[in-house]
């Protein structure tokens, strides 16, 4: 019985019934006849029914239906049938097509084409070439095998049984190789796409940039790991994959082909029937499947470096003396291996041949020693070198000297994490703390004093609607941006944001004015962040519809924003000249404001062919019937700046966050982006998506952290611009020492600008990025050490601590405070610079809140031209002494939780129909110490409430300030006379008469309403009063009125009352306290007043 008979079948031989139904193992007997032999197949009768001799073969014929009358309209039923099917492939493919189309139109109005067609040339030529080679290599192989059948070329056979002769027929050869060729290509269509998602390793390896240093262990440019190694696996990879299916077609194709049957021990035969042939073409494979494993085994040697052990990432001492060595030898083994089987299955008969069970077995046992030998040898020497012997080496030979013995590759690890982060340049020095404020102590720090931001750009979005929304189809964002403006000669921290378009508050929803003419959002609001109006309300420079303020008189920027975060649904926009404008502008009067859009934002959607591709891509119909959808007309959508530069850049890391900035006449918005690794050897891995989790991404919708992957390796190498108005986006090179990005400008040539075409207002608005910030912080809280055996012993590892502002849950969940951006002066610059803040505490899980470190990057890029400032990135880090006890932010927080005078004040503010929330809790070296400061706002509890500053709270060590304005609390916590002026010192009643000489505590304030200590002895800040007929609100806990204590005393009295009534069950001295508690809280904002 030959194993591939049953299979001939399903090639379709072809023969009599008889052959066709008969049993295929069975013999065919031939029945041959004579010429009149035996009776007459078919008797034709004539008329008379007389006989007449046969004249041909009585066999069945197949003769041509006659032609019936209705052929004509059988051929139109065609004709129809094959429109009918054209059209639906037609509309089918124009479906299908719809998006890839609109697709290419998007990136040609940008000038990007070249992505997509990168991307797809990489994509399909990929797959194309794998593709043909998988075919290729199941077709060669099953080739083979088809040459070295043992039947006939036709695929018959003969075989004589006794005086038997057995005709026996299978597929042909030329059949076989046609079978081939399609199963081979179905092959190749199927695992050739698996590549298409690794695009980029490929296109990088054939890109690579060198790096300009080495790899301690192997000396190979750290090119090589990040560029050349992961496309090198992903080939070899393949290579297996093909040698991998060259097998199984090779078995595959000698067991249908009779190489390899599988026969009946009976009558002496054996279990197998395998020919030389077969032997030497699967010995061949195997030994090459061998082969490439063991390539691939040398090659993961490298992948030590980048392996994450239980201390640091990258090999370790037992790694270098024991798993590198022994990868080898297991490589060297491997191939070895596969000689040795593929020479046994070469020359070896096992279970064949004409012999008895008994003389076959123990041939077999003979036989198959060698393999078995072989296979066991490998297998025990494998466990030995990679299990046993580094578990030994570990146990007894390191753990007791691990600090001795891992310290090098520590350092190693130190070093190569700090250059990967960029921290190799990072700037230290120990900060000599004091925790007792004296007067006059912020007097050298003037500057910082004066820009210490109060508006929690987090916190008085709300604020921004409220006072700056103008209609209900707009919006802000609900994290607000900080950036810097230079206003009146003055650079000046700025909370600012766009006004967006809002389609969810418009209370006229249809497609007319969803898409046609509420297309944009209009202007920018920025506001001084150091300062607040007498009310506590956001002072704001730049406002108004139409805007108005310092922004428009020196830029006359283009204030309307088709694009922005906010904005999702697509507009049509556009008309000819003279036609009557649409779009809704800005509300004036009672109609408002028309507006035709100018620019070039978007595909156009002029002619009809457009307007399909896109009404199927939109699923709207009314594109295509509008009477708004002109020959002008543009299409915009992907509007959000991050989803744009995404698309255009896919190979770029977004930073979290967007912020728009005035420039050039301009509302742009910056994004920054990232070129990051997971292969630079030795660096410490990091999941970036977590490193850049903190209060602000989780509470906000958005500021988002990064996206979750690992990474040892990252650059802010790209700063990218997209335009509110027209959406062009512009791609800036901004490292350009980085090698990554390097290769980029090699695979999309043309598509980046230099960074000597950065203007200078532009430049002044580069920001060094928060979500680098974060992840660098991260990694600074145990790299900051510097030395290998400290870093083992891990005595001075540091955290991030949580943000103590948020609720009791989210603190137990450590979420992390956010860094701030401040103007400030620290120890290593010798004037204020513009920011990025963090600090450190003590790291474990139970910990003391005391700070260890103050963390801060320069962020100023600086004004001029092409040129980034000579200061920009600075990573400087101020190191308290290991014995100070400067509280951390978490112990600042109880502090002020803690003081009386603070929780007295506070639940007043909090009684009745308002609510208090606390601002950010910022840190700022100042004063010889560390100062807390946290602005306090009040909201009530209506649905169109917002916060209004109305506190501000100051820590310096123990002491505690609570006052009005951040100027009175700071004389607070510094003997009555801080020696500067805060921002808001004019804060007081109103007045905008500032604090002339901070040394002078005697003051007018009887008659300029100027914040401070009012004249009278205020050392101790605790015990002073205010001049009650100066008209002066700006009391604090420590120069409060005496009425205003005593009212505070009785309500702290009353709500005690409550208490206890409540808990006795008394409700009727409940409510009498309740009355008593309301009456004392009257009388107070009675004396707020």
């Amino acid at each position: 019985m030959s194993f591939n008979d049953p299979f001939s079948i399903l090639f379709g031989n072809g023969g009599d019934s008889r052959r066709n139904n008969a049993n295929n193992d069975d013999p065919i007997i031939l029945d041959v006849e004579a010429d009149g032999d035996g009776p007459a197949r078919n008797t034709n009768a004539g008329p008379s029914g007389s006989s007449r001799p046969p004249h041909g073969p009585a066999n069945p014929r197949i003769t041509r239906k006659p032609a019936s009358g209705g052929s004509g309209g059988s051929r139109g039923s065609k004709i129809l049938i094959g429109v009918v099917l054209a059209l639906a492939i037609i509309v089918g493919l124009f479906f299908g097509l719809s998006r890839f189309i609109t697709d290419l139109m998007w990136y040609g109005q940008l000038g990007f084409q070249s992505v997509v067609w990168t991307q797809l040339g990489v994509k399909i030529g990929l797959w194309v070439a794998y593709a043909l080679l998988m075919a290729l290599t199941g077709f060669v192989s099953a080739w083979l095998a088809i040459r070295a059948r043992p039947d006939s070329a036709d695929g018959s056979t003969i075989r004589i049984n006794g005086d038997v002769v057995e005709v026996g027929k299978s597929v042909s050869s030329k059949t076989a190789r046609r079978v081939a060729v399609v199963i081979s290509l179905i092959v190749g269509v199927i695992f050739g796409s698996q590549f298409n998602a690794n695009w980029s390793e490929i296109l990088l390896m054939f890109n690579a940039q060198s790096f300009g240093t080495t790899d301690p262990q192997f000396g190979l440019d750290n090119g090589f790991y990040v560029f050349v190694l992961p496309g090198l696996k992903l080939v070899l990879a393949a290579v297996a994959m093909l040698l991998g299916v060259g097998l199984v077609f090779s078995v595959v194709t000698h067991v249908l082909m009779g190489g390899i049957r599988i026969t009946m021990p009976v009558n002496g035969r054996g279990l197998f029937s395998i020919t030389k042939r077969c032997r030497r073409q699967l010995g061949i494979w195997l030994m090459l499947n061998m082969f490439a494993w063991a390539v691939r085994q040398m090659i993961g040697v490298f992948d030590q470096l980048t392996v994450q052990g239980s201390r640091i990432t990258g090999a370790s001492y037992t790694a270098v003396h024991a798993n590198i060595p022994v990868t080898f030898i297991m490589a060297a083994l491997t191939a070895i291996l596969g000689v040795v089987l593929g020479i046994w299955l070469m020359r070896s008969h096992t279970l064949e041949g004409q012999a008895s069970i008994g003389v076959r077995a123990s041939a077999a046992l003979k036989a198959w020693r060698v393999p078995v030998t072989s296979i066991a040898v490998v297998v025990v020497v494998g466990l030995v070198l990679t299990v046993a012997w580094p578990v030994l080496l570990q146990r007894f030979r390191v753990n007791p000297n691990a600090q001795e013995m891992e310290s090098t590759y520590i350092q190693r690890n130190i070093d190569a994490t700090r250059a990967a982060y960029g921290l190799d340049k990072l700037k230290t020095e120990q900060y000599k703390v004091t925790d007792k404020g004296e007067q006059g102590a912020l007097a050298k720090e003037g500057d910082t004093t004066a820009q210490i931001r109060l508006l929690d750009p987090q916190v008085v979005s709300p604020t921004f609607k409220q006072l700056q929304q103008s209609k209900q189809y707009y919006t802000f964002a609900d994290t607000l941006a900080v950036d810097k403006y230079e206003i009146d000669g003055v650079s000046q921290d700025t909370v600012i944001a766009a006004r967006e378009l809002d389609l969810a508050g418009n209370d006229n929803r249809n497609w007319v004015n969803d898409h046609t003419v509420y297309t944009h959002g209009y202007g920018v609001v920025a506001a001084y962040g150091n300062k607040v109006t007498a009310d506590g309300q956001p002072e704001f420079f730049e406002s108004g519809i139409p805007t108005q303020g310092k922004l428009t008189e020196s830029e006359k920027y283009e204030p309307r924003i088709y694009f922005s975060p906010n904005t999702t649904e697509y507009s049509i926009v556009g008309a000819p000249e003279g036609t009557q404008a649409w779009e809704f502008d800005y509300p004036t009067g009672s109609e408002g404001a028309l507006t035709t859009f100018k620019g070039d934002g978007g595909p156009s959607v002029g002619n009809l062919f457009s307007r399909i591709l896109y009404a199927i891509r939109f699923g709207s119909d009314q594109i295509l019937f509008s009477d708004r959808v002109t020959s002008e007309s543009q299409i915009l959508y992907d509007r959000s700046p991050k989803e744009r530069v995404a698309k255009v850049a896919p190979y770029l890391t977004l930073d979290g966050r967007v912020y728009p900035a005035v420039v050039d006449g301009r509302v742009k918005w910056i994004v920054d982006g990232y070129t990051t690794s997971d292969a630079y050897p030795y660096s410490q891995m990091t999941d970036l998506g977590e490193a850049s989790k903190d209060s602000t991404t989780e509470s906000s919708a958005t500021v988002s952290e990064l996206a979750s992957k690992n990474a040892n390796y990252i650059r802010n190498s790209v700063k990218a611009t997209v335009d509110a108005y027209d959406g062009s986006v512009d791609l800036y090179v901004w490292d350009e020492s980085d090698p990554v990005i390097k290769a980029w400008q090699k695979i999309f040539p043309g598509q980046y600008h230099q960074l000597s075409e950065i203007s200078g207002d532009l430049m002044s608005h580069m920001r060094y990025p928060e979500s680098l910030f974060k992840v660098q912080r991260e990694l600074l809280a145990k790299y900051h050490v510097s030395s290998a055996n400290q870093f083992f012993s891990g005595e001075d590892f540091w955290q991030t601590p949580v943000d103590p502002t948020e609720s009791q849950q989210a603190q137990q969940r450590d979420i992390l405070q956010p860094p701030y951006y401040l103007t400030l002066q620290t120890g290593g610059s010798s004037e204020p610079v513009f920011s990025l803040t963090s600090s450190y505490i003590p790291a474990g899980s139970s910990t003391r809140e005391i700070l260890t470190g103050f963390l801060s990057v320069d962020s100023d890029a600086g004004h001029e031209k092409g040129k980034i400032g000579s200061s920009y990135g600075t990573i400087r880090l101020q190191e308290l002494p290991k014995d100070s006890n400067v509280p951390g932010p978490g112990q600042a927080q109880n502090n002020f939780n803690a003081s009386a005078d603070v929780s007295k004040e506070l639940n007043l503010l909090e009684s009745g129909s308002t609510n208090v929330q606390r601002g950010n809790l910022l840190t700022l070296p100042l004063g010889g110490g560390l100062v807390y400061v946290q602005p306090v706002y009040v909201k009530s509890s209506g649905s169109t409430s917002f916060p209004l500053l109305k506190k501000v709270l100051v820590a310096f060590g123990d002491q505690v300030g609570f006052a009005n304005t951040l100027d009175e609390a700071l004389d607070q916590v510094f003997g009555g006379n801080s020696g500067a002026s805060a921002g808001d010192a004019e804060n007081v009643d109103g007045s905008t008469s500032g604090k002339t000489d901070t040394s002078d505590t005697n003051g007018d304030a009887s008659t300029d309403g100027s914040s401070g200590t009012d004249g009278t002895d205020s050392s101790s800040g605790t015990d002073s009063g205010n001049d009650s007929s100066s008209g002066n609100t700006g009391s604090s806990s420590g120069t409060m009125s005496n009425g205003m204590k005593s009212a505070l005393n009785d309500a702290s009295q009353a709500m005690k009352d409550s208490d206890a009534a409540m808990k006795k069950g008394d409700w009727s001295a409940y409510g009498e306290a309740q009355k008593k508690l309301q009456e004392a809280l009257n009388k107070a904002l009675e004396l707020e007043q």
